[in-house]
């Protein structure tokens, strides 16, 4: 899977643009998201790949906006020294993998080819081997559900 790699403090006005809130629709969000640092990522994405950032990724704003429109892309996960807590919230009830590893910014670099091992928590780059924090069973459930709401439907 190829990495996408991003900064610190990458919020959600950058994932995505406030002027397209009045939009709910994966379809519509993913087609803007991180437009204001390249107008053509959304073309250049493909499914499956994996967004890589340093410190306190999807920090300000709480808008559910921001997991959905990286839903709608396709990211298979989105790895990050560490994440805002209600970000990390929101992807999770959406269904989106967020993988928690100090220090991967430094050492996974834009375009490398990765693989993950949720299984035992290790991100997998050449021959290196980075630990990430592994996900409870609860949270994998919920993720492998599709998100909070599926999750929940299936409970019942």
């Amino acid at each position: 899977m190829k990495v996408w790699k991003f900064g610190d403090d990458i919020d959600t006005d950058i994932i995505i643009p406030g002027r397209y809130l009045i939009y709910t629709d994966e379809e519509t969000l993913s087609s803007h998201c991180m437009e204001g640092l390249d107008k053509d990522f959304s073309k250049k994405f493909k499914k499956d790949d994996i967004i890589l950032a340093g410190r306190n990724f999807g920090c300000g704003s709480s808008r559910e906006h921001a997991p959905i429109a990286l839903k709608g892309l396709g990211v298979s996960y989105v790895i990050a020294d560490s994440f805002a807590r209600i970000f990390y919230r929101n992807a999770t009830n959406v269904g989106i993998p967020l993988l928690e590893a100090p220090g991967v910014s430094k050492i996974i670099q834009d375009d490398d080819e990765i693989e993950v091992d949720m299984e035992n928590g290790f991100i997998i780059s050449g021959e290196e081997k980075i630990k990430f924090k592994k996900l409870p069973d609860f949270m994998l459930e919920i993720l492998n559900n599709g998100g909070l709401i599926q999750y929940l439907k299936e409970k019942r």
